[in-house]
């Protein structure tokens, strides 16, 4: 049995998540290793809603160099977001 807030770390607010939302749409930051079937679980589960769709995309993050630390360059900004199509009625209140 998956846990939902494993899965789904949080909403995703930005300008273009908020105009998805007249749509139906909603943009979620989820874990790494979820897939789209645990993710359309858990929002099922968490917000009481049926799931119609899932499109799960891989943000790569920038490489960041140290002054410092040359030798080991670091990533910043590597994220998984999900984003959820919900069934026409269905709708999430964020706040």
């Amino acid at each position: 049995m998956i846990q939902p807030d494993k899965v789904i770390k949080g909403f995703r607010v930005t300008e273009k998540a908020v105009n998805m939302q007249v749509s139906n749409k909603y943009t979620f930051v989820v874990a790494e290793d979820a897939n789209a079937i645990e993710v359309s679980q858990a929002v099922a589960k968490l917000f009481n809603v049926k799931v119609e769709h899932v499109n799960i995309i891989n943000a790569k993050g920038k490489v960041k160099v140290s002054r410092m630390r040359r030798a080991s360059p670091g990533v910043k900004g590597k994220m998984k977001k999900a984003i959820v199509t919900l069934k026409a009625g269905d709708s999430i209140q964020l706040a």
